[in-house]
Order: structure tokens, then sequence, then C-alpha cells
């Protein structure tokens, strides 16, 4: 990151210096996904979403994406066509994104917490396995379910896993939000110095005076806090999701024969690795997609999941909603 862009802050008194440590408080939002946090940053990148570098990216985007349907729809049909366009606009974006909106750093942070997060995986699934699996383990052993997904192509496969994993996020991102506004509501000074203990902002907790004098969120700080929020859930429910898949390959190799695949989807399975079956991985997918959904929505809603799965989420929250009143009153003249 250039040393400017950790320099730039709101327009302070001339001659006031910068509180001493606040450069490792930055360093701090920089590390843990939140640039956004960072004045000088988030100045980058409200430049970067100006209407005009916007629809210049929008129409790109739609140039793109017309021309790799034009392109890989006489080899293929319809659906992969359209995955492919659609994967062309993802490329886009996120080209845009990475250059532009500073999404690396987000990125490296999401990288970090997914590999820290892996450690979840055995108590998570313990957890959380047992659940799901009595809500779906009768679709694994139903015949319309297996001709359903034994005749997915590959396009069509891609975009319902697409379609499952867009649905998760969209409710995600209508509910996050709203806890991120309840425990905004719920800030002290006490919490904040509780917070921002074993952080550089520990210095600066004691400078917050009353929560409502100092600025709200901007909308660019509360997406970020959003996007970091999304990123946490996502590991789990992507962890989940490879257990749910993993655990209906072993008992499909098991429980399943081949006479009794051959009867549901009416012909002979593909064999693709030995006794494993292009019918049994798709309907791995197909299920373990679903779930990754379901449990997306659980652990937001239900309160037994909440308590579970949810709690670190939150506390996350509350963490980076204290810095950022702490970082905000050190900056105040």
């Amino acid at each position: 990151m250039p040393r400017v862009a950790l320099q730039q802050r709101d327009p302070q008194p001339r001659g006031a210096a910068a509180p001493t440590g606040l450069a490792a408080g930055e360093r701090w939002f920089l590390d843990h996904g939140l640039p956004y946090f960072v004045d000088g940053v988030r100045a980058r990148v409200e430049r970067g979403l100006r209407r005009g570098r916007l629809v210049a990216v929008a129409v790109t985007a739609a140039l793109l994406a017309a021309v790799t349907f034009g392109v890989a729809l006489p080899l293929s049909d319809r659906y992969v066509a359209g995955a492919a366009a659609l994967t062309a606009v993802g490329v886009v974006v996120a080209g845009y994104a990475l250059a532009t909106l500073r999404i690396w750093l987000w990125l490296r942070w999401a990288t970090g917490k997914t590999f820290s997060s892996l450690g979840l995986m055995v108590p998570l699934v313990a957890r959380a396995l047992p659940m799901l699996m009595l809500f779906i383990t009768f679709l694994f052993i139903n015949a319309e379910v297996w001709q359903v997904a034994a005749r997915l192509s590959g396009g069509v496969m891609w975009t319902a896993v697409l379609g499952f994993a867009a649905a998760a996020v969209g409710f995600l991102l209508f509910r996050l939000p709203e806890e991120v506004d309840a425990l905004t509501a719920q800030l002290d000074r006490e919490t904040v110095a509780g917070a921002c203990a074993g952080t550089p902002f520990v210095r600066f907790a004691g400078a917050v005076g009353r929560i409502e004098d100092l600025p709200p969120p901007t909308r660019l700080e509360r997406a970020n806090l959003v996007l970091v929020l999304l990123a946490s859930q996502a590991v789990q429910v992507l962890l989940l999701s490879v257990a749910v898949f993993a655990f209906f390959l072993g008992f499909g190799l098991v429980a399943i024969p081949e006479e009794v695949v051959t009867s549901w989807v009416g012909v002979a399975p593909t064999s693709a690795v030995g006794e494993l079956s292009w019918e049994l991985v798709r309907v791995s997918v197909f299920l373990a997609a679903f779930s990754g959904l379901y449990f997306a929505v659980y652990a937001v809603t239900d309160e037994t999941y909440r308590r579970q799965f949810f709690t670190g989420v939150t506390d996350d929250m509350e963490k980076a909603l204290a810095t950022r009143c702490a970082y905000r009153a050190a900056l105040r003249p």
C-alpha cells in the first residue's frame, strides 16, 4: 500500500499533528480486511465509484458477455454459453475491483481467514452436519432427485450451483446490514474499551465520549463491514458444503449399488473414477450446494444456529465498530 494512502485523512486544523500510533491502527484495519475504514483508502475508492467509471465498466462487461455468448453458443448449448457469459462479466467486474477498489486488501484478509478457519472444520461438521442430514438425507435416497441431477449437463449444473450461491449471498447481504445497525445502536464507552483491548486502538479508546457525537459509518464503511462479515460466514458455508459433498460421495459408494442407480436414472451409471459414477458426483454437488444455502439462512435466523455459528461473526463485527469509534475519536480535533 503506498505510503500516501495511509497518510490521507479527513481535514484537520492547520498545524495539528496526527495522534501518535495512529498509523499502526490504520495498518491494523488493512490487515483485518477493513481498508475502507482508512480515510485515504476510502477517498481513492470513492473516486473509483464515480458514475462515469461505473458506466464504462458496465458497458465493457456487457459487450464482452455478448461476444462470449456468441462464440460459445455454436460450440455448446445455451446454458453453457450463458454460464460463460456470466463468467466474463465476473472477470470484468473482478478485474476492475482489484485494480481500483483495493479489493486485494480484503481478499488478502479473506484468504488468511479461510486458512485459519480450517481448524473449525471438525467442530463445525460435528455440530451442523447431523442437523442437516436429518433434513436432506431423504433427498439423497429419492429417485426423482437422482433423475433430475443425472440429466443436468455441466453448464446447467454450474448455473444451478451459482444460483444457490447467489441466493445465499443475497440473503446474507439483506440480513447483515440489520446486524450492523443493531450492534451500532448498542455501542457504548465500556463496549468500545473492551473490544479495543489487544489492538493498536486501545490507547485511543479513552478519548471516545458519546457515541452519538462521532460521525456515523459511511456507506463505504458499512459496505466494507458487511463484506467482511459475509466472508466470515461464507467460509463456514464453504467448509460445511465440502463436508456434505464428501459425506454423500462416501455414503453413495457404500449404500447405493449400481443396480439401484440404474433403476432410478433409467440408464447404467457412467464411471468417473473407479466405482465413482458421474451421477453420484452430480447428486452430491447439487445437495452440497443446496445445503450451503440452507445453512446460510438458518445460521442467521434460527436461534440454535445463531448461538453455535453466528456468535463469532457478531464478535468480529463488534470489534470492527468499536475500533472505528476509537479511530474517529483520535482524528477528532
